[in-house]
Formats: structure tokens, C-alpha cells, sequence
């Protein structure tokens, strides 16, 4: 990769995540934020119909739209995944092509300051040691997909690019620390891929703290499907944080414990979220590890 010539912010893939939309929002009124010498930067808002309801989707999770899959079918045709198919000919046609997409979302989930990996580009990886570097708050979650054709986010459009999950945040509302953090990342990612340009990649350690994916564990549910259970109090906001052999999880409606059953230590994240209730996802599970860039 030799130059970037287009870098595309994306905000409201979630219409009721507004950090990330108001961003779009304030940099499409004040393009001179986002303005770097050598690229273009465009600021898409990716689902206004749900963005101006204040919901996550108006018929379909818009993020889990970009299957190479989906994108090929005529046959699919609810408003997300038209939406799809209209963001996929404007981020990958000829002419305007996006070189690195930046998706930005939050999370009712004790999540901080968040970047989601979709795959281990070796410019990618630099990039998040770099931010990881200078905001210590930081922390790589690394959700990668053995191809392209797997991938289902928007982030399935470029090789370069990743997004960003602040939180913890309530749907529907703006929270001005959080705003602030994501918009001074925003701005540090720009002005590195301006110093990427000029050929002046700024210097990283060589090492990178990383919580790869493992797997998705669901709330206790009864044989009807209909939940039993809750977080446990003393695990709530625990993300990022070791989870044991053992150790609390879930209580249950009639005040029983469930522990964790693995055998080794893992470190949870995506705690409690709400989105996930419909997905049957209660917490994410990762190995936390460190890497040499």
C-alpha cells in the first residue's frame, strides 16, 4: 500500500448509537476537521431512516448486512440491505473508492475506548499499537474472519480499517466525555494516515496487547427460550477483566449462582450489552496475548 487516497468515516450503522452519528454530523458542517492534505476524507451517516427514529435498525442489523454473499443477491431488498448494497457502490466503485473505512460505534457495555480488527493487516495492527500508545485507555479486540466473503460488517469493504466501541453508554443519548474521546481518536488515526503519506509512519513499540475472539456465551434460558437469569452483580462492568474457573456469571431469577465452567482463564467482553439480547449473546469471550508487530 503505497498511498491512501480516501478515507471514509462512518457514524449511525447503528440509528441509535449517536456518538458516532452526531460525529458525522459535526464533521459533514465543519469538513475542515477531518481535512488532511493528501486524502480525501468523506463522512457517511450509513442508516439516516434509523438514525431520525432513534433505533438500531428499521427491518435488519445494517452491520451484519456486507456478506459478499448478500451484497450479490438481488432477491434481498429490505431497506438495510438495500442500504448495503448503495454503501457498497459508493465506499468501492472506481472513482470514489475508500482505501480505509473507519466504522464508529458505542456500547451499553463497559467497553472504554475500543478497536474491533477484522483482520491482522500489518497497517492496521500499527496503527492500533500507535493508539493504544498515546491513549492508554485504549484496548484491541481482534474479531477476525478466514475470508473476506465471512465478514458481514462494513468493515468487509476495505482491507484497511477497523472500528472504533465506546462505552459505556445508554442507546439514544449523547454522553460529552465519550464524544470528546472518539473524536481525538478520529483525529489521531487522520493524522497518522497523513504521516503513512508522507512516509513518516510514526514509531510504535513493538508489542501489542490483543483479546482475540474465542466465543459468545447466551443468558440461562429456559426450554422455551425465554430467559431465566441476569449478570451476576459481581461480574457486571468486569469487561476486559479476568474471568476464572468458577467465577460468577449469571444469577438466576430464583437467586442462584452460575459460575463460569472453562477450565482456563478468559477475558470477557461486550458484558450485558443490549443490542445482544436479540443475538442470544450475553458477553463476548477472548484470550487476552501479546503480539510482536
Amino acid at each position: 500500500m503505497n498511498q491512501i487516497n480516501r478515507v471514509a468515516i462512518v457514524g449511525g450503522t447503528h440509528g441509535n448509537e449517536f456518538t458516532g452519528a452526531y460525529l458525522i454530523q459535526k464533521f459533514a458542517q465543519f469538513p475542515d476537521l477531518i481535512t488532511r492534505p493528501s486524502f480525501e476524507t468523506v463522512a457517511l451517516l450509513a442508516n439516516p431512516n434509523a438514525f431520525a427514529v432513534g433505533r438500531r435498525y428499521v427491518e435488519k442489523d445494517l452491520n451484519r448486512c456486507f456478506l459478499k454473499q448478500d451484497l450479490q443477491d438481488p432477491t434481498l431488498s429490505s431497506y438495510e440491505e438495500l442500504q448495503a448494497k448503495s454503501i457498497q457502490n459508493r465506499l468501492t466503485s472506481t472513482v470514489d473508492k475508500a482505501d480505509f473505512i473507519l466504522d464508529l460505534h458505542s456500547t451499553t457495555a463497559n467497553m472504554g475506548l475500543t478497536i474491533i480488527l477484522v483482520n491482522s493487516h500489518p497497517l492496521n495492527l500499527k496503527l492500533a499499537a500507535y493508539l493504544s500508545q498515546i491513549n492508554p485507555l485504549v484496548r484491541v479486540y481482534r474479531c477476525s474472519f478466514k475470508s473476506v466473503e465471512e465478514n458481514p460488517f462494513v468493515n468487509s469493504l476495505s482491507e484497511l480499517g477497523f472500528a472504533i466501541e465506546v462505552g459505556p453508554i445508554a442507546q439514544g443519548i449523547l454522553k460529552a466525555t465519550l464524544f470528546q474521546q472518539t473524536q481525538e481518536l478520529v483525529y489521531a488515526i487522520l493524522d497518522y494516515l497523513e504521516r503513512f503519506n508522507q512516509g513518516e509512519i510514526p514509531s510504535t513499540k513493538e508489542t501489542l496487547i490483543l483479546y482475540d475472539h474465542l466465543s459468545v456465551v447466551d443468558y440461562p434460558k429456559k426450554q422455551d427460550g425465554t430467559i431465566f437469569g441476569m449478570i451476576h452483580p459481581e461480574f457486571q462492568d468486569k469487561d476486559y477483566q479476568a474471568l476464572n474457573p468458577r467465577d460468577p456469571i449469571f444469577l438466576t431469577f430464583d437467586d442462584k449462582t452460575i459460575v463460569y465452567e472453562g477450565t482456563s482463564t478468559v477475558w470477557p467482553i461486550f458484558i450485558n450489552e443490549a443490542a445482544y439480547y436479540e443475538k442470544g449473546i450475553a458477553m463476548c469471550l477472548t484470550q487476552r496475548q501479546q503480539i510482536n508487530i
